[in-house]
């Protein structure tokens, strides 16, 4: 990972010199002066105008060179035209940090990228770090340092706390921090971005999760351009034990054609971010909701140490709704040990039920709940438990019921969420008295379930991090040199096929024979059946040209089908080069697909599903960035949906997925080793066979970098 710049001066400056000064608080030179002198900065603010000599009891300087020093920042409201000059006055000031708010670069046309190339330039001279353009500001609320503009950075209902939030859309983001704050949560950072003409999203992600006042980072994403150090950082959050949750937008054709315009910003397909946000620190988020109860379970401070989860309720139909959600989010409800169903029948009226999810009756109203309290201190002490969600009680015992789970809650490491069950003002002040000393309290019960098993699956990352540690790629192969010289683009099948089987991936016996010597052969070179294709780099989908037979049972149908394919050929393409017509083994077993591509954002990445219709139609498509060993490919073939049929679904063989593993493996290899090279690889189909009997690539292509 890159060595990390230290920002703490840029957000938390000794001074600010807001270059375009206003006295008129409505104008985007007028708001920063505001907020920085009226919202407790302790440091000093300089305005820079050359119309004035002071601007609300402050000396007002007409150029940066005139600015007393120090001075960390410079908050920059000019038109764009004048912004590279400014950037440059920094560098000749000493000023190493310049925010940007002006808007009209690359995200309004040509000539607004021209100016944010002039701005790029400016920097990298001066030696000056940027924010922006085309951005709202930093927001220090942990010290009073507001320095930007809009609506929201005025507001003072906004409160510090263990949460930053970086984002490409400010005014979106800001009013994300506005709504979290109003449930409870803090902020002690908020950065916007902008056009990221310098500093980055990622800069700034990689900068805050090292924060000691940091414990959740929270990024509001429409794309980011690299991909593999979005990766490191990723590890490096679970490293620290510090998720980051993440708001992927512009997923969709129409999404990522806004957020392309928004800031001019081209990323990704959606695919690569989801696989992975599934490593590393990351907990993807889709709306504010699971931001606030992601992050309330997060600050009990408590993981959960597996996906065992019990329910407690005082209603039935709750229990049976919270049970159905825990399913379909991959928590499971364990049965309790004997003991525990025991004590429980002991504590509950005889009608309660003690099996999980555990129902125990309004009846609790008879004696303040204390028997639900002790319920739910014996459900946790379960050994068959990791975790509880339990329904808090209404009305006057809910206040001390409260304090008695606090109580239980200190002599156990195990989380608890409580669902709360009724409107957020009743009861309120036990909502509150419960939140004040980090129980979280979450009103839907399907929010509560999905906040619990976005913590689990960050929890079972963290500690598979902690077991194996960082993880250390091991080669299954050699870096094999390949013979590449003067050849590009598309090559045909079998020459596709040699640079896998240098590689050691197992392809179909087969020979490239020319048409003269197949209508002179008296035997076949291959046990028939066999298949028959032509060998074409310019024909690469083979079956729509019409240029394969299969099956081919005789000699005589051999000839035949040379002849067939290749006026198939002809007719498909006339000028196509033809290199001869293949005769190939038929090969049977699963297809599945193997695929990968050398993304200009992530970089060398693999991509596996099973065969026909379960990868066009279902997507059933996992990814992995390579290179990768056979460890990983494990849990890469583990990923897709159709992985029972891997591994004996309904009485099927067990297929050999040692050596499916292996073989995605070595693909990994290949196209790591020859990034520079090579830009696609398609194995489809690779077909699996039986344990033991291994895989067999039966059509291959590879594309070669011009």
């Amino acid at each position: 990972m890159r060595q990390r710049q230290d920002f703490s001066r840029f957000i938390n400056p000794r001074a600010v010199a807001v270059v375009g000064a206003s006295s008129d608080p409505s104008r985007i030179g007028g708001q920063p002066l505001k907020l920085l002198i009226e919202f407790g900065y302790q440091g000093k603010v300089y305005p820079v105008n050359p119309k004035y000599t002071e601007i609300k009891d402050l000396p007002c300087y007409p150029d940066l060179a005139a600015v007393p020093q120090p001075c960390d920042v410079a908050l920059v409201a000019l038109s764009a035209p004048h912004v590279p000059g400014v950037i440059e006055q920094c560098g000749k000031a000493g000023i190493p940090f310049a925010l940007v708010l002006s808007a009209g670069f690359s995200e309004v046309g040509e000539q607004g990228k021209s100016l944010q190339s002039q701005l790029v330039d400016a920097a990298r001279k001066a030696g000056v770090r940027v924010v922006g353009p085309n951005c709202l500001g930093i927001l220090n609320l942990k010290d009073n340092a507001r320095i930007g503009f809009g609506g929201t950075l005025q507001l003072k209902t906004l409160k510090p706390g263990p949460l930053a939030m970086v984002t490409q859309s400010g005014g979106f983001g800001f009013g994300v921090v506005a709504i979290a704050c109003y449930y409870g949560l803090g902020f002690n950072y908020a950065i916007s971005t902008g056009n990221e003409a310098d500093l980055t999203m990622l800069d700034w992600i990689a900068d805050l999760v090292e924060r000691p006042e940091v414990e959740i980072v929270v990024a509001f994403m429409e794309g980011i351009t690299d991909g593999r150090r979005m990766i490191d950082i990723g590890e490096r959050a679970l490293e620290l034990g510090k998720p980051i949750l993440v708001w992927k937008v512009g997923n969709t054709d129409v999404g990522s054609r806004a957020a392309t315009s928004h800031t001019a910003r081209m990323t990704a397909g959606y695919e690569l971010f989801r696989a992975a946000f599934r490593h590393g620190g990351f907990i993807e988020i889709r709306d504010v909701d699971d931001l606030i109860d992601i992050s309330k379970v997060l600050l009990g401070r408590k993981l959960p140490a597996g996906n065992r989860i019990a329910v407690l309720t005082l209603s039935g139909g709750a229990g049976v709704l919270l049970a159905d959600r825990c399913i379909e989010h991959g928590l499971a409800l364990p049965k309790l040990t004997a003991a525990t169903v025991s004590r429980l029948r002991e504590i509950m009226v005889s009608f309660a039920s003690a099996d999980n999810p555990i129902d125990a009756t309004a009846h609790g109203y008879n004696d303040n709940f204390a028997s639900y309290g002790k319920a739910i201190r014996e459900v946790l002490a379960d050994p068959n438990i990791d975790q509880v969600v339990a329904r808090v009680p209404r009305g006057t015992a809910a206040r001390p019921w409260a304090e008695g789970l606090l109580e239980v809650l200190r002599a156990t490491d195990k989380p608890l969420v409580v669902n709360w069950p009724t409107a957020p003002d009743d009861n309120g002040d036990v909502m509150h008295y419960l939140e004040q000393n980090n129980v979280p309290c979450i009103l839907a019960p399907g929010r509560a379930v999905r906040a619990m098993a976005a913590v689990t699956g960050f929890a079972q990352k963290r500690r598979s991090f902690v077991q194996r540690g960082t993880y250390i790629f091991k080669r299954v192969t050699e870096r094999r040199n390949l013979d590449l010289a003067g050849a590009e683009g598309t090559l045909g099948e079998h020459r596709s096929k040699s640079l896998l089987k240098a590689y050691g991936v197992p392809v179909t016996n087969e020979t490239l024979l020319s048409a003269k010597d197949i209508a002179a052969l008296e035997h076949c070179p291959l046990p028939f059946p066999v298949a028959v294709k032509i060998e074409s780099p310019d024909i690469p989908h083979k079956t729509e040209a019409g240029v394969v037979r299969l099956n081919v049972r005789d000699l005589a149908e051999l000839k035949r089908a040379a002849r067939d394919i290749a006026a198939a050929a002809a007719r498909h393409k006339a000028d196509a080069r033809i290199d001869g017509i293949l005769v190939q083994e038929m090969a049977e077993g699963l297809e599945v697909i193997v695929g990968a591509v050398n993304d200009p954002f992530f970089g060398p990445t693999v991509a596996f599903g099973l065969g026909g219709i379960l990868t066009e139609l279902m997507k059933d498509v996992t990814h992995r960035f390579a290179p990768f060993d056979e460890d990983a490919a494990r849990e890469m073939i583990a990923e897709i949906k159709g992985a029972p049929l891997l591994t004996g679904y309904r009485g099927r063989p067990v297929l050999d997925v040692a050596a499916l593993a292996q073989t995605l493996a070595r693909v990994s290899q290949l196209i790591a080793d020859h990034a520079d090279r090579i830009a696609e690889i398609d194995i489809n189909p690779l077909f699996v066979r039986p344990e033991g009997q291994g895989v067999v690539a039966a059509d291959a292509l590879i594309v070669l970098k011009n």
